[in-house]
């Protein structure tokens, strides 16, 4: 079980900001805008939303921490909506400023009322927030809304980044802060891009060093697994919404903590079923981003449900995960379950060196996110495979290396010509990446291929990782 110690919240210097509101007022869209990407998932279909999701943002040279909640609705105990209203709720309670959004164009509803007395039960300072009034649309709604008795409400558009700069005054007027930088005269708000992180959006921009860059790790499977209720383990507190339906997670989450002084970036991902399965929109948006999470992620976590083992649909995600070029760490969820666990391990594992031929070494973690057990294993597993993608062989290494591996194995002649490799070297890692120089590159098999790069892995070590070995034409000395 993980100390706890190895848990962090978020610095108290940072404001916690909660966006809340009944479903299909534009909440995400809001926390898109205020974030400055499309960080959430969008659509016109209500309750999209599900979990909790985090991000950080600056509003006029203050840095906050944006919330963003599944819709407010009245619901039976026990049901999904309930346990949606449970984090929305708890978003309230925890945050030090509440953003209540309604739609202007429908004006207030009861809904709107219920929920904004348990926003002024809260204590917390709230801005009340018009959506949708681009245009001259909205109007009554925006004189309705006074009732609320949540103050004046700021007028704007989070789709078209209307009102934008009148809402960051509010925000941090709300908060008790003083601006620190002048806004640029845009009306429309911060620009919307498709990254999903800073780091990704100008690969020239300076990098932080390694050790204070946190690890991104996705966590991926097929619909209940039990993917959330890992994370909840692994962050000590329930930020997802969890249970027995499959798919119910829906955007893909991230959360941070620190393990053994190392800080971790999780992704909590939706379900990934067959292509052929996916019909309904909501399934499809998930899909996509759990694709996204995974060319996104550093190292990515395989969970798979050991009451069910290894399944197809398992391989090809595990095939995607390697195909992108990932760190590659499967775990077998739901371990208290299995009663000749020795057996069943060993099992396991040799399935997945089979399956997963492509990354030899892939490391097998046995779990019970439900009982917290075998948490340190898979996050030092990840820590481990982190490392070897990140690996760097020497040069000369590499050439005294290749010299014994041709001398070993001489590679075959195409058309009465032997083919020579003279030099390698590794021009990247991430995965790690190597390029050798030969007289006929496109006349060498893929078996020996193959030889040269399980060689590399068995000389330097580099199991549970996908690696890269591309051919060049060498240069002809005869050709002058």
């Amino acid at each position: 079980m993980m100390s706890a110690q190895s848990k962090t919240s978020p610095s108290s210097d940072t404001p916690a900001i909660a966006i809340v509101g009944r479903p299909n007022v534009g909440k995400s869209t809001l926390f898109n805008r205020l974030v400055g990407r499309r960080a959430a998932l969008v659509s016109d279909m209500p309750g999209l939303t599900r979990d909790r999701r985090e991000d950080t943002s600056e509003i006029l040279g203050r840095r906050i921490r944006l919330i963003d909640t599944a819709g407010l609705e009245e619901a039976g105990r026990g049901s999904i909506p309930a346990r949606m209203r449970e984090q929305s709720e708890r978003a309230i309670a925890d945050a030090d400023l509440v953003v209540f959004v309604f739609d202007a164009r429908a004006g207030v509803t009861t809904a709107d009322k219920q929920f904004a007395e348990i926003v002024r039960r809260s204590g917390n300072p709230a801005v009340l927030v018009a959506n949708k009034c681009e245009g001259q649309q909205g109007t009554d709604g925006y004189y309705e809304a006074f009732e609320l008795g949540l103050g004046a409400p700021v007028a704007i558009s989070a789709e078209h980044g209307e009102g934008i700069g009148e809402l960051h005054s509010d925000i941090l007027a709300a908060l008790g802060l003083e601006a620190l930088a002048i806004a640029k005269p845009n009306r429309r708000g911060q620009p919307l891009d498709d990254q999903s992180d800073a780091d990704d959006a100008d690969p020239n921009a300076a990098v932080e060093p390694r050790e204070l860059r946190p690890i991104r790790v996705a966590i991926v499977g097929r619909p209940n697994a039990g993917k959330s209720t890992l994370v909840n383990a692994l962050l000590g507190e329930d930020r997802m919404i969890t249970g027995p339906e499959p798919g119910l997670t829906r955007d893909t989450i991230a959360s941070d903590i620190t393990w053994q002084g190392r800080p971790v970036r999780l992704f909590d991902t939706a379900g990934l079923r067959r292509k052929a399965r996916i019909d309904e929109l909501a399934e499809k948006l998930s899909a996509s981003d759990a694709v996204r999470a995974i060319r996104f992620a550093e190292v990515v976590v395989l969970l798979i449900d050991a009451e069910r083992g290894l399944e197809h649909q398992d391989l090809t995600i595990g095939q995607m995960v390697t195909d992108e070029g990932r760190a590659l760490v499967v775990a077998v969820n739901k371990w208290d379950t299995v009663t000749d666990k020795q057996a069943r391990l060993k099992a396991l594992r040799e399935m997945v060196g089979e399956k997963l031929a492509q990354v030899p070494g892939v490391s097998v973690i046995a779990l019970s996110a439900l009982a917290e057990t075998g948490l340190d294993k898979l996050l030092s597993a990840v820590e481990g495979t982190y490392d070897v993608w990140n690996r760097r062989v020497s040069t000369p290494n590499l050439n005294a290396w290749l010299r014994e591996a041709v001398e070993r194995h001489q590679p075959p002649a195409v058309r009465g010509r032997r083919v020579r490799i003279r030099y390698m070297t590794q021009p990247s890692t991430r995965p790690p990446t190597f390029i050798a120089f030969c007289s006929q590159p496109k006349g060498l098999p893929a078996s020996y291929i193959r030889y040269l790069v399980n060689g590399l892995r068995k000389a330097f070590d580099l199991p549970g990782t996908p690696i890269r070995f591309n051919l060049r034409k060498g240069a002809n000395p005869y050709s002058k």
